[in-house]
Protein backbone atom coordinates (compact mmCIF):
# COMPACT_ATOMS: atom_id res chain seq x y z
CA UNK A 1 0.00 0.00 0.00
CA UNK A 2 1.70 3.42 -0.71
CA UNK A 3 0.46 6.88 0.34
CA UNK A 4 -2.05 8.69 -2.21
CA UNK A 5 0.91 11.20 -4.11
CA UNK A 6 -1.65 13.89 -5.12
CA UNK A 7 -1.62 15.49 -1.66
CA UNK A 8 0.95 13.27 0.32
CA UNK A 9 -2.30 12.30 2.79
CA UNK A 10 -2.84 8.90 4.62
CA UNK A 11 -3.82 6.00 1.99
CA UNK A 12 -5.62 3.99 4.64
CA UNK A 13 -8.23 5.59 7.04
CA UNK A 14 -9.54 4.03 9.85
CA UNK A 15 -12.88 4.91 10.92
CA UNK A 16 -13.31 3.64 14.29
CA UNK A 17 -10.08 3.86 16.68
CA UNK A 18 -11.28 0.75 19.07
CA UNK A 19 -9.14 -2.60 20.03
CA UNK A 20 -9.40 -4.22 16.68
CA UNK A 21 -8.77 -1.35 14.25
CA UNK A 22 -5.90 -0.67 16.85
CA UNK A 23 -4.72 -4.46 16.50
CA UNK A 24 -4.99 -4.00 12.47
CA UNK A 25 -2.91 -0.83 12.70
CA UNK A 26 -0.27 -2.37 15.12
CA UNK A 27 0.18 -5.30 12.45
CA UNK A 28 0.35 -3.01 9.70
CA UNK A 29 2.93 -1.25 10.79
CA UNK A 30 5.19 -4.36 12.33
CA UNK A 31 4.77 -6.54 9.47
CA UNK A 32 5.65 -2.83 7.05
CA UNK A 33 2.36 -3.23 5.27
CA UNK A 34 1.95 0.20 5.23
CA UNK A 35 4.40 3.13 7.32
CA UNK A 36 2.62 4.61 10.14
CA UNK A 37 2.62 7.88 8.24
CA UNK A 38 -0.03 6.40 5.55
CA UNK A 39 -2.40 5.49 8.17
CA UNK A 40 -5.05 8.11 9.91
CA UNK A 41 -7.35 6.87 12.88
CA UNK A 42 -10.69 8.98 13.35
CA UNK A 43 -13.64 8.44 16.28
CA UNK A 44 -16.58 9.90 17.11
CA UNK A 45 -15.10 12.61 20.23
CA UNK A 46 -12.54 10.54 22.51
CA UNK A 47 -9.76 12.97 21.60
CA UNK A 48 -7.48 11.22 24.52
CA UNK A 49 -7.79 7.71 22.84
CA UNK A 50 -7.09 9.46 19.49
CA UNK A 51 -3.61 11.28 21.21
CA UNK A 52 -2.45 7.51 22.86
CA UNK A 53 -3.26 6.05 19.45
CA UNK A 54 -0.47 8.57 17.47
CA UNK A 55 1.46 8.79 20.38
CA UNK A 56 2.40 5.13 20.37
CA UNK A 57 2.19 3.98 16.80
CA UNK A 58 3.20 7.11 15.05
CA UNK A 59 -0.41 7.70 13.07
CA UNK A 60 -2.37 11.06 11.93
CA UNK A 61 -5.49 11.38 13.75
CA UNK A 62 -8.20 14.24 12.98
CA UNK A 63 -8.92 17.24 15.55
CA UNK A 64 -11.75 18.76 13.98
CA UNK A 65 -14.30 18.16 10.92
CA UNK A 66 -12.47 19.59 8.36
CA UNK A 67 -9.37 17.51 9.14
CA UNK A 68 -11.55 14.59 9.60
CA UNK A 69 -12.96 15.23 6.15
CA UNK A 70 -9.51 15.42 4.53
CA UNK A 71 -8.50 12.00 6.00
CA UNK A 72 -11.58 10.46 4.09
CA UNK A 73 -11.60 12.00 0.94
CA UNK A 74 -7.67 11.85 0.62
CA UNK A 75 -7.35 7.78 1.72
CA UNK A 76 -7.32 5.33 -0.41
CA UNK A 77 -8.58 2.44 1.55
CA UNK A 78 -11.47 3.25 4.62
CA UNK A 79 -11.77 0.96 7.09
CA UNK A 80 -15.34 0.67 8.36
CA UNK A 81 -14.47 -0.17 12.50
CA UNK A 82 -16.99 1.83 14.15
CA UNK A 83 -19.99 0.45 16.43
CA UNK A 84 -23.06 -1.04 14.41
CA UNK A 85 -25.22 1.51 16.04
CA UNK A 86 -23.39 3.87 14.50
CA UNK A 87 -22.66 2.82 11.15
CA UNK A 88 -25.77 4.56 9.59
CA UNK A 89 -25.20 7.88 10.05
CA UNK A 90 -21.90 7.04 9.41
CA UNK A 91 -22.16 6.02 6.21
CA UNK A 92 -24.95 8.02 4.60
CA UNK A 93 -22.66 11.00 5.53
CA UNK A 94 -19.75 9.01 3.70
CA UNK A 95 -21.73 8.32 0.40
CA UNK A 96 -21.66 12.27 -0.35
CA UNK A 97 -17.88 12.85 0.57
CA UNK A 98 -16.16 9.67 -1.10
CA UNK A 99 -14.76 9.11 -4.56
CA UNK A 100 -16.43 5.92 -5.94
CA UNK A 101 -12.71 4.04 -6.45
CA UNK A 102 -11.85 4.37 -2.78
CA UNK A 103 -11.92 0.82 -1.42
CA UNK A 104 -14.28 0.16 1.87
CA UNK A 105 -13.55 -2.49 4.07
CA UNK A 106 -16.27 -2.82 6.97
CA UNK A 107 -14.80 -4.70 9.95
CA UNK A 108 -18.36 -4.56 11.50
CA UNK A 109 -20.28 -7.79 12.47
CA UNK A 110 -23.58 -8.59 10.55
CA UNK A 111 -23.55 -5.60 8.02
CA UNK A 112 -23.97 -7.11 5.02
CA UNK A 113 -21.72 -5.51 1.21
CA UNK A 114 -25.55 -5.11 0.10
CA UNK A 115 -26.53 -2.92 3.55
CA UNK A 116 -23.03 -1.23 2.98
CA UNK A 117 -23.76 0.11 -0.55
CA UNK A 118 -27.53 0.80 -0.02
CA UNK A 119 -26.32 3.56 3.10
CA UNK A 120 -23.63 4.37 0.77
CA UNK A 121 -26.09 5.16 -2.25
CA UNK A 122 -23.81 4.09 -4.79
CA UNK A 123 -21.86 0.49 -5.73
CA UNK A 124 -18.97 0.82 -3.89
CA UNK A 125 -15.94 -1.97 -3.71
CA UNK A 126 -16.48 -3.25 -0.74
CA UNK A 127 -14.68 -6.13 1.39
CA UNK A 128 -16.75 -7.88 4.08
CA UNK A 129 -14.41 -8.97 6.99
CA UNK A 130 -14.61 -11.02 10.46
CA UNK A 131 -11.49 -10.87 12.14
CA UNK A 132 -11.62 -12.56 15.85
CA UNK A 133 -9.82 -11.55 19.11
CA UNK A 134 -6.69 -13.11 18.78
CA UNK A 135 -5.78 -10.37 15.74
CA UNK A 136 -4.54 -8.26 18.71
CA UNK A 137 -1.77 -10.74 19.04
CA UNK A 138 -0.80 -11.04 15.41
CA UNK A 139 -2.69 -14.94 15.55
CA UNK A 140 -5.99 -13.93 14.12
CA UNK A 141 -8.02 -15.56 11.99
CA UNK A 142 -10.40 -13.72 9.56
CA UNK A 143 -13.16 -14.67 6.62
CA UNK A 144 -13.45 -11.70 3.62
CA UNK A 145 -16.39 -11.35 1.04
CA UNK A 146 -15.50 -9.24 -1.51
CA UNK A 147 -18.22 -7.14 -3.54
CA UNK A 148 -17.87 -7.44 -7.64
CA UNK A 149 -16.49 -4.60 -7.42
CA UNK A 150 -12.98 -5.01 -6.00
CA UNK A 151 -10.20 -4.41 -8.21
CA UNK A 152 -7.70 -7.48 -8.05
CA UNK A 153 -5.33 -4.75 -6.93
CA UNK A 154 -8.15 -3.70 -3.96
CA UNK A 155 -8.06 -7.52 -2.85
CA UNK A 156 -4.22 -8.02 -2.37
CA UNK A 157 -4.07 -5.34 -0.32
CA UNK A 158 -6.85 -6.20 2.02
CA UNK A 159 -5.35 -9.65 2.21
CA UNK A 160 -2.01 -8.24 3.08
CA UNK A 161 -3.73 -6.10 5.41
CA UNK A 162 -5.20 -9.55 7.64
CA UNK A 163 -2.58 -11.67 6.96
CA UNK A 164 -0.47 -8.74 9.21
CA UNK A 165 -2.61 -10.00 11.98
CA UNK A 166 -2.80 -13.60 11.18
CA UNK A 167 -4.22 -16.02 8.71
CA UNK A 168 -7.15 -14.51 6.17
CA UNK A 169 -9.67 -16.43 4.12
CA UNK A 170 -11.68 -15.57 0.93
CA UNK A 171 -15.24 -16.60 1.36
CA UNK A 172 -18.16 -16.22 -0.20
CA UNK A 173 -20.56 -14.17 1.61
CA UNK A 174 -22.87 -16.71 2.08
CA UNK A 175 -20.99 -18.09 4.51
CA UNK A 176 -19.64 -15.12 6.52
CA UNK A 177 -22.26 -16.85 9.21
CA UNK A 178 -20.86 -19.84 9.22
CA UNK A 179 -17.39 -18.52 9.32
CA UNK A 180 -18.22 -16.43 12.49
CA UNK A 181 -19.85 -19.40 14.22
CA UNK A 182 -16.08 -21.24 13.85
CA UNK A 183 -13.50 -19.29 13.86
CA UNK A 184 -15.34 -15.68 14.90
CA UNK A 185 -16.93 -16.85 17.95
CA UNK A 186 -14.53 -20.26 18.14
CA UNK A 187 -12.01 -19.04 20.79
CA UNK A 188 -14.62 -18.24 23.07
CA UNK A 189 -15.14 -22.24 22.97
CA UNK A 190 -11.68 -22.81 24.07
CA UNK A 191 -11.72 -20.69 26.38
CA UNK A 192 -14.41 -22.56 28.04
CA UNK A 193 -13.58 -26.16 27.43
CA UNK A 194 -9.81 -24.27 29.31
CA UNK A 195 -12.08 -23.35 32.17
CA UNK A 196 -13.31 -26.60 32.51
CA UNK A 197 -9.70 -28.00 32.54
CA UNK A 198 -7.96 -26.08 35.04
CA UNK A 199 -11.46 -26.40 37.37
CA UNK A 200 -10.84 -30.37 36.94
CA UNK A 201 -6.58 -29.74 38.18
CA UNK A 202 -7.55 -27.62 40.84
CA UNK A 203 -10.14 -30.21 42.24
CA UNK A 204 -8.03 -33.06 41.89
CA UNK A 205 -5.32 -30.72 43.76
CA UNK A 206 -3.12 -28.72 41.27
CA UNK A 207 -2.39 -25.07 42.34
CA UNK A 208 -4.38 -22.99 40.33
CA UNK A 209 -1.20 -21.68 38.33
CA UNK A 210 -0.22 -25.30 37.84
CA UNK A 211 -3.52 -26.02 36.90
CA UNK A 212 -3.34 -22.61 34.25
CA UNK A 213 -0.41 -23.06 33.01
CA UNK A 214 -0.55 -27.14 32.25
CA UNK A 215 -3.81 -26.10 30.61
CA UNK A 216 -2.37 -23.13 28.29
CA UNK A 217 0.93 -25.25 27.18
CA UNK A 218 -1.38 -28.24 26.05
CA UNK A 219 -4.02 -26.29 24.30
CA UNK A 220 -1.00 -24.10 22.65
CA UNK A 221 1.04 -27.31 21.89
CA UNK A 222 -2.14 -29.20 20.34
CA UNK A 223 -2.76 -26.45 18.42
CA UNK A 224 1.10 -25.58 16.77
CA UNK A 225 0.94 -29.60 16.23
CA UNK A 226 -1.96 -29.62 13.96
CA UNK A 227 -0.73 -26.78 12.06
CA UNK A 228 2.89 -27.91 11.73
CA UNK A 229 2.36 -31.40 10.76
CA UNK A 230 -0.33 -30.95 8.38
CA UNK A 231 -2.33 -33.93 10.03
CA UNK A 232 -6.29 -34.49 10.62
CA UNK A 233 -7.28 -33.72 14.26
CA UNK A 234 -8.94 -37.79 14.10
CA UNK A 235 -5.06 -38.82 13.27
CA UNK A 236 -3.88 -36.44 15.94
CA UNK A 237 -6.23 -38.07 18.70
CA UNK A 238 -5.36 -41.71 17.38
CA UNK A 239 -1.75 -41.13 17.75
CA UNK A 240 -1.71 -40.77 21.60
CA UNK A 241 -5.13 -42.52 22.14
CA UNK A 242 -3.94 -46.33 23.47
CA UNK A 243 -6.41 -49.09 23.51
CA UNK A 244 -8.40 -49.12 27.24
CA UNK A 245 -5.83 -46.18 28.00
CA UNK A 246 -6.63 -43.07 30.23
CA UNK A 247 -7.19 -41.08 26.99
CA UNK A 248 -9.69 -43.68 25.79
CA UNK A 249 -11.30 -43.46 29.01
CA UNK A 250 -11.47 -39.66 28.75
CA UNK A 251 -12.80 -39.40 25.30
CA UNK A 252 -15.35 -42.18 26.00
CA UNK A 253 -16.64 -39.78 28.76
CA UNK A 254 -16.65 -37.25 26.10
CA UNK A 255 -18.69 -38.40 23.75
CA UNK A 256 -21.00 -39.96 26.48
CA UNK A 257 -21.99 -36.23 26.83
CA UNK A 258 -22.77 -35.57 22.84
CA UNK A 259 -19.08 -33.51 22.77
CA UNK A 260 -19.21 -33.72 18.95
CA UNK A 261 -21.97 -33.23 18.42
CA UNK A 262 -22.64 -30.34 21.18
CA UNK A 263 -20.02 -28.35 19.79
CA UNK A 264 -21.49 -28.72 16.13
CA UNK A 265 -24.68 -27.36 17.78
CA UNK A 266 -22.83 -24.60 19.11
CA UNK A 267 -21.10 -23.51 16.19
CA UNK A 268 -24.27 -23.79 13.91
CA UNK A 269 -26.20 -21.80 16.52
CA UNK A 270 -23.32 -18.99 16.38
CA UNK A 271 -24.22 -19.14 13.09
CA UNK A 272 -27.78 -18.36 13.11
CA UNK A 273 -27.44 -16.18 15.55
CA UNK A 274 -25.08 -14.44 13.22
CA UNK A 275 -27.54 -14.04 10.50
CA UNK A 276 -30.22 -12.91 13.10
CA UNK A 277 -28.54 -10.17 14.52
CA UNK A 278 -27.38 -8.84 11.16
CA UNK A 279 -30.95 -8.89 9.48
CA UNK A 280 -31.69 -6.93 12.78
CA UNK A 281 -28.81 -4.75 11.83
CA UNK A 282 -29.98 -3.94 8.58
CA UNK A 283 -33.68 -3.18 9.40
CA UNK A 284 -32.62 -0.66 12.26
CA UNK A 285 -30.11 1.16 9.34
CA UNK A 286 -32.08 0.91 6.30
Amino acid sequence: MTTNNTNNEPSICFYGAGSMAEAIVRGLIHRKVAPPEAISMLNRSNRERLDYLAGTYGIKTGRDDVEKKDRLTSASVIVLAMKPKDAGEALKALGSLLRKDQLIVSVIAGLSIATIQALLGYQAPIARTMPNTSSSIGLGATGIAFSAEVTEEQSAQVLAMFEAVGTAQVIPEEQMEILTGVSGSGPAYIYYMMEAMIEAGIEGGLTPEQARELTVQTVLGAAVMMKETGEAPAKLRADITSPNGSTQAALETLAEGSFNATVKAAVHRAAERSKEMGEAVKEALL
